[in-house]
Order: structure tokens, then C-alpha cells, then sequence
């Protein structure tokens, strides 16, 4: 069984008035979209999110039956979400993917379970950055290492590197994403305008 944590409890600040996990991309809420795709890999979901987005996310997931595993302390970033998603899940693995990530290609999740196999996690870095927010967990170890880094932090926003730093990594680079992994994969919606260029990539329904 491989399972899969959906953050969706940030505050979409650059992204107007709505709330990002539930808007229309093309007919389907983009939450749904990056969990469709997931599907292809994963078994179960946990979606991680505050409380005031739950009834939309649970209508927005309808028959994917998810476990929703509330943020109990709100707008401290993606290492809290990542630490409460993880939780939630009973398998030793677990792909963590942001809800603003609908391109998101299964079969570069499904590498990663098979890269992090053995270690704490394989996280890829397909250019100067990393992309945590589509990584693959073990999930005691990166759950503890983002309560340890939640801890240090004294009540603000820890980096979303720092637990990561305190694990066994395995880092998946540039020449192994591009053999693995469609191109926009990593591609996440964070603008309104971001999300208008995306929309017409769907035609509804699709």
C-alpha cells in the first residue's frame, strides 16, 4: 500500500480572495486533479488542511474518501501540514505533493517510492532548488523531524529544509528527474494569472 499527503492549508495569499486547493481547473478543483493523478500510484490519501476548509475539500474529494487531518496549529507553513499529514498515515512511506501541483507526474512519485526505499526520504532537486513538496517520506522520521524542527523554531515558520536536513536523503538530481518525470511536473499555481495560463490547458471535465 502507498499512501500520499495532500497540503492544503496555506492561506493562498497571492492567489486572491479563493481558496487555491478548491478552485475550478478546467471543471474538476484542482485538489481532486493532483489527487486523480496520484491514484495512478498511491492507495490511500491524508489531506492535510484548517479546519475552515474542510467541508469544501471533503465535497471537493468526493468518493476518494481521504483522511483530512486538521491543522491544529494554523499558519505555521508547510513543515506544520507536512508533520500533521504524515500523522495520519500507517504506512511506513508516503509521498508528500502541495495541493497547487496539478501537473504532478505519477510515474516520477511511483521513482520516488522506489528511491527512498531504505532511506528517510528521496527528495528531488532537478535545479538550483529543492522540491520538497514533491517527495517521497518515510514518515516516522520526517513526522519527528518537523515536530524537532516546529520545537526550535520558538512559534514561527521553520525552513522547509530543515527537517529535511536531519534526515537520511537521497537527493534525486537534475539528470535523473529529466530521465524520470514529465516536464511540468513540478509546476505549482500560486498567481490567479498562473492559474488562468494552467486553465487552458484542460478542457472542462477532462
Amino acid at each position: 500500500m502507498r499512501s500520499a499527503v495532500i497540503v492544503a492549508g496555506g492561506r493562498s495569499t497571492r492567489f486572491g480572495d479563493r481558496d487555491k486547493a478548491v478552485a475550478d481547473l478546467g471543471g474538476v478543483p484542482m485538489i481532486r486533479r493532483v489527487a486523480e493523478r496520484l491514484a495512478e500510484t498511491c492507495d490511500r490519501f491524508v489531506v492535510n488542511c484548517r479546519a475552515d476548509q474542510r467541508d469544501a475539500i471533503e465535497t471537493a474529494m468526493a468518493g476518494l474518501d481521504p483522511t483530512v487531518a486538521l491543522d491544529t496549529d494554523p499558519d505555521r507553513g508547510p513543515v506544520a501540514g507536512i508533520a500533521r499529514g504524515l500523522r495520519a498515515v500507517d504506512a511506513e512511506y508516503a509521498a508528500v505533493v502541495a495541493c497547487d501541483m496539478p501537473f504532478v507526474d505519477p510515474a516520477f512519485v511511483a521513482y520516488l517510492f522506489d528511491r527512498a526505499a531504505g532511506h528517510d526520504a528521496a527528495v528531488p532537486r532537478p535545479g538550483e532548488w529543492y522540491e520538497p513538496m514533491q517527495a517521497v517520506y518515510r514518515t516516522g522520521a520526517m513526522a519527528d523531524a518537523c515536530d524537532a524542527a516546529l520545537a526550535a523554531a520558538d512559534g514561527q515558520e521553520p525552513r522547509i529544509l530543515t527537517p529535511i536536513e536531519a534526515l537520511d536523503c537521497v537527493v534525486v538530481g537534475g539528470d535523473e528527474v529529466a530521465a524520470h518525470a514529465t516536464s511540468d511536473t513540478f509546476d505549482n499555481l500560486n498567481t490567479a494569472a498562473e492559474f488562468h495560463a494552467a486553465n487552458e490547458r484542460f478542457t472542462p471535465g477532462e
